[in-house]
């Protein structure tokens, strides 16, 4: 219970960044990170889950409150026969630097999926409430990272001080979209995702329009980063196409020239930065689509594994390696009418060397060393960037 004399502010847009839309809800405020018409083309659960998790999303205001209380109710998946996921983290930066960081075990729904019959239940809870205390009495810049990987409805926000919205400054933002890469799938904290880390370094404020499993060059998508204001984008694509055997390569080349095109409609001279996929040894020469192996799940770990045939790359299957061919292709073939354009092999940010030392844990997903790693060399990527724009 808070003491006498604190003061409750009213979670608005005005101290919310990262977020593309807010949906007032029976408990709170729900941030989005796709407008509701994006959301309104496209009934896919993974995607409403993904969009709805506020990964990047986080409250930012000035104070000289020592202590900060926000109420939230979380939404968390678990699967039946696997690992207990960890619960979300809330960190809290000061004058950016990490000041606490906490969770809220006892709280929110938890959503059970059993991935062999597709069935859910759901279980409520109640209101959590995020504690962080001991911060130093003057004026300061304050920021709450919400959980990169929960779905978060904010209920209330308390200070022992007056808040007031953070000046925006003079910081570029930056633009991202991806996977679940992008999104923070094994990352161990909201600023330990691989484009926070990044973002952190090169001095940018992030809008990440990563989307577990949903980077699939959907137009709602391209209008959407067309739509949002931005100095910087990026987009990162190709690792889903393949997980779920979406497109063939007939259909992908288009696709991607279509939304680089509806992205240039709203930034026409913004530095654009096409991204091809990190390294993943089981996908870079056979096609997918990906599955998840039950037997590792039965010992209590997760692996995916790839189910397509080699053979039908002739066809026009998606790999990694055709993917990256075909995306460095299209650069080349844009870049003299768009001198803007820059492409990026995500091999450069995780290799084979990398790979040897830093193995993705379940096959498909980096771990938080590698985030941190991938977040320092896309750092030097957008710092170069700016330097040439």
């Amino acid at each position: 219970m808070s003491a006498p004399g604190w003061v409750t502010t009213p979670v608005t847009a005005g101290l919310l960044r990262g977020a593309l839309d807010l949906e007032r809800t029976e408990h709170g405020l729900l941030p989005h990170r796709l407008p509701a018409r994006a959301r309104a083309q496209c009934s896919d659960p993974q995607l409403a889950m993904a969009e709805s998790q506020p990964s990047g999303v986080r409250l930012v205001f000035r104070s000289r409150a020592t202590a900060v209380e926000l109420d939230v109710l979380p939404t968390r998946r678990s699967y039946v026969g696997a690992p207990d996921r960890p619960h979300g983290v809330y960190e809290l930066l000061v004058d950016g630097r990490p000041a606490g960081r906490g969770s809220v075990p006892d709280a929110g729904r938890v959503l059970t999926v059993d991935l062999s019959t597709g069935a859910t239940t759901t279980r409520s809870g109640p209101v959590g409430t995020v504690r962080f205390t001991g911060l130093p009495d003057r004026p300061k810049t304050v920021e709450i990272w919400l959980p990169h990987n929960e779905t978060t409805e904010l209920v209330a926000l308390r200070t022992d001080a007056p808040v007031a919205p953070a000046p925006a400054g003079d910081r570029r933002t930056w633009l991202h979209h991806g996977s679940s890469i992008s999104h923070g799938s094994d990352a161990a904290s909201p600023t330990g995702i691989w484009p926070a880390v990044a973002a952190s370094l090169a001095g940018v404020e992030l809008v990440n329009l990563g989307l577990a499993g949903s980077a699939l060059l959907d137009p709602f998508t391209a209008r959407a980063l067309r739509d949002t204001p931005a100095d910087l984008i990026s987009v990162k694509v190709g690792i889903n196409l393949v997980n779920l055997d979406l497109m063939r390569l007939r259909a992908f080349t288009p696709a991607v020239h279509g939304f680089l095109d509806t992205i240039r409609e709203g930034h026409p001279t913004a530095p654009l930065v096409l991204v091809s996929p990190i390294l993943c040894p089981m996908h870079e020469d056979t096609p997918g689509p990906t599955a998840l192996d039950f037997t590792t799940v039965a010992e209590g770990r997760l692996w995916f594994q790839p189910m397509g045939d080699p053979a039908e790359v002739a066809q026009g299957k998606l790999t990694l390696r055709v993917v990256r061919e075909e995306l460095a292709r299209i650069a080349a073939e844009r870049t003299p009418d768009d001198p803007n354009l820059h492409h990026v092999d995500g091999r450069t940010l995780y290799g084979e060397a990398d790979a040897a030392e830093l193995p993705l844990p379940d096959g498909l997903h980096p771990d938080a060393a590698t985030h941190r790693r991938m977040g320092e060399r896309f750092a030097d990527i957008l710092r170069g960037i700016a330097q040439g724009a």
